[in-house]
């Protein structure tokens, strides 16, 4: 598995996304179907995983799928020690069934002290802020996790769900080096993201690409969706999910496509596309920026 910076780690250039194991929307698995498809990722030599606080079937349950990454790194029969874990924090579970936002830093406080129990670690490789609180001011959030850092709570500060604008401010903010990570939705059927990418290439920030098939419900579709994925898949006999995940990886060399997948097979198929060399005809066929666009379909994410 070739390795991509992602602030101060190098990590498999294929993440783990592990919400669809935890979220109410996604295919039921017991436990130890969960756990074996996170060891499959780590045996397929990722080193990445992408979780978050709210990942879980309900709002009572926050921390589920954190909890789940702890207990699946701690049986492996690996190295555990040179995973890195994402996680985040800023999004809010109401009893009644809504998403809301707290970006204050009394909630990332307490947000973060939780996510170190559940991970069962001392301190966090990279937080994310979730989704960016509007009736916060931006800065002052940065300067929150700016402060957490400092604190040695987190390592890396990380954004999600943001736009040009707001990756600039954190990276005057939080200065040379001091932005780790963005992580966007960004995929064949989800390109609108581009302009972001590319400002992270510009200034030597990860780019996480969020749902990078497509979302668990078109990920079947993909082929159908996007035609020429499909010829190029029959044209090397892979999948098209396989070739998604190489299109990514083409985009720059600091583009890491976060994969989710609820089975042991789907994510060492997806991990393999790391090593599928894609040809000038291949991406000129695939494409690059355009405003194709399918919306997002979990808050969550």
């Amino acid at each position: 598995m070739p390795h991509r910076a992602l602030g101060p780690f190098s990590v498999s250039a294929v993440g783990y996304g592990a919400s669809i194991l935890s979220l109410p929307e996604g295919p039921q698995r017991t436990p130890e179907e969960a756990i074996a498809t996170v060891h499959a990722a780590l045996d397929a030599g990722i080193t990445l995983i992408d979780t978050a606080d709210v990942y879980a079937p309900s709002w009572d349950t926050v921390g589920h799928n954190e909890r789940l990454i702890a207990e699946a790194l701690g049986s492996w029969s690996g190295d555990a020690s040179r995973v890195v874990v994402a996680t985040k924090g800023g999004l809010v579970r109401t009893m009644d069934g809504r998403w809301s936002r707290n970006g204050s830093y009394r909630h990332l406080r307490s947000a973060v002290e939780a996510s170190l129990t559940n991970l069962g670690r001392d301190v966090i490789d990279v937080y994310q802020w979730h989704r960016p609180d509007r009736w916060q001011v931006f800065a002052d959030v940065i300067e929150s996790f700016k402060i957490l850092q400092m604190e040695g709570l987190i390592r890396a500060v990380g954004l999600s769900n943001v736009i040009s604008d707001e990756i600039e401010i954190a990276i005057e903010l939080l200065g040379p080096n001091g932005l780790a990570s963005v992580q966007n939705q960004f995929s064949p059927t989800y390109r609108c993201s581009f302009p972001e990418l590319e400002l992270c290439r510009e200034n030597k920030v990860a780019f996480l690409s969020w749902s990078p098939l497509g979302g668990a419900a078109t990920a079947r579709q993909l082929a159908s969706e996007v035609p020429p994925f499909a010829t190029v898949a029959e044209r090397h006999g892979v999948s098209p999910a396989r070739v998604a995940v190489a299109w990514a990886l083409a985009q720059g060399e600091h583009v890491i496509p976060l994969v989710g997948a609820s089975r042991p097979e789907t994510i060492r198929d997806s991990a393999a596309g790391a090593e599928l060399e894609l040809t000038e005809e291949d991406l000129e066929m695939l494409g690059g920026h355009t405003d194709q666009r399918i919306p997002s379909r979990s808050s969550a994410s």
